[in-house]
């Protein structure tokens, strides 16, 4: 108990008690966070947003007072996530001080639950501290690009593009595909992806990078085993710190009929459209509504949303993560790979994080892997793409 005692008093925020059997450490990293919270700027801006949601004027722009009180109540709970175990911490050790001088070893198991409570509590705020951007909260555009592979790359896109869908459903959130280019067999060569809800942004920035599949092909008669490449882009639809300013003469519109399914259902007038920023070379579509004009919209926040994210990467003398996404979509260049056969194994190459949950993952649960990349990003430990060995 004396060592237990120590350890509190001089390392409050370190929880892997001395005695008995060696507890196994978190993988969170949570003994480091209340050094890297960030706890003094958060409470600076919340202090700053209750000031002006006092405002009287406060509510005569509804859409930026709900933004402004959904930051509120976020800042709020992830500052609890650290006064929370704090509070808990400093009963432990007046528990410990009580035991210590009475003798009494029979707190014991009671400090040692309340410890690992604590524990689940601190990996909690390890991970909302991967959310801490601005952006986080923003929805997310996803592009899905097929690469080498012909057909087989062109299924595994229209793969990617179900295993996203399935990931936003489970997570409540709102998904929508904005275009899509169909391959000439299977699958997609390219589609768009809008998904908005919780941090949208937040976790799919993980996914940015070439995702490898290695499996037996359905095309291939012979079924030989064969391995298919694509692309994974993610930039957030909003970014109020970076001002962008779209000329319409810098603008290249073309419209076109959208593909459909065909009978009945068929989009008879040319309301999809595809929209070129010349100076950039950048485009973007989108055909999902039947609407023109509805299109028109939300191509152009995808074009905002590409260009705030070029603009951020031109400001950045190191390139980011989406950066580095832009190696070949080829052998040697990807951050995960799904292995379907010979043996069954989704591993993240940058972390190094693996299952052999092969079906759950392409069925949407990708929380463990971004929350794995998202950590290891967060606490500054080295990422790396794949070598072509992986």
């Amino acid at each position: 108990m004396a060592v237990l005692f120590f350890h509190l008093q001089e390392n409050p925020w370190l929880f892997t008690p001395t005695y008995g059997p060696a507890q196994p450490r978190s993988n969170c990293g949570s003994m480091r966070c209340a050094g890297r919270f960030d706890l003094d700027n958060k409470t600076e801006r919340l202090a700053e947003l209750e000031d002006i949601s006092a405002q009287g004027d406060f509510w005569t722009d509804g859409e930026r007072a709900q933004r402004l009180m959904k930051e509120r109540g976020d800042i709020a709970a992830a500052i609890d996530t650290v006064h929370g175990p704090q509070v808990c911490v400093h009963e432990a050790i007046g528990m410990t001080d009580m035991a210590e001088e009475e003798g009494d070893t029979s707190l014991l198991d009671e400090l040692m639950a309340q410890l690992q409570q604590v524990e689940v509590a601190l990996d909690k705020a390890e991970f909302a501290r991967t959310m801490s951007a601005p952006t986080d909260r923003s929805p997310a555009i996803l592009q899905i690009n097929a690469g080498a592979g012909g057909t087989e790359s062109a299924d595994w896109a229209l793969m990617l593009v179900r295993m996203y869908e399935r990931w936003g459903a489970t997570h409540g959130m709102k998904v929508e595909l904005l275009d899509e280019v169909v391959g000439e067999e299977a699958g997609v060569r390219n589609a768009v992806l809008r998904i908005e809800g919780d941090y949208a942004f937040g976790w799919l920035k993980a996914e940015n990078g070439v995702h490898r599949l290695v499996r037996i092909s359905p095309f291939d008669a012979a079924k030989r085993r064969h391995t298919s490449f694509c692309s994974v882009f993610v930039v957030p639809e909003e970014d109020d710190s970076i001002q962008i300013d779209i000329n319409e003469a810098d603008l290249r519109v073309d419209t076109y009929r959208a593909s459909g399914a065909g009978g009945q259902h068929v989009n008879r007038t040319d309301s999809a459209i595809r929209i070129t920023h010349l100076p950039t070379g950048i485009v973007v579509a989108c055909q999902a509504e039947r609407s023109q004009h509805k299109n028109r919209s939300l191509a152009m926040k995808t074009l905002h949303a590409r260009l705030v994210d070029f603009e951020r990467r031109k400001r950045n003398a190191v390139k980011d993560e989406v950066e580095a996404a832009k190696l070949g979509i080829n052998f040697g260049s990807q951050i995960r790979s799904y292995v379907l056969q010979p043996y069954q194994m989704v591993k993240d190459h940058r972390t190094g994080f693996a299952t052999s949950d092969t079906e759950g993952v392409l069925n949407g649960k990708l929380d463990n892997l971004m929350t794995a990349y998202l950590l290891a990003a967060a606490t500054g430990e080295p990422l790396k793409v794949a070598s072509s060995d992986d």
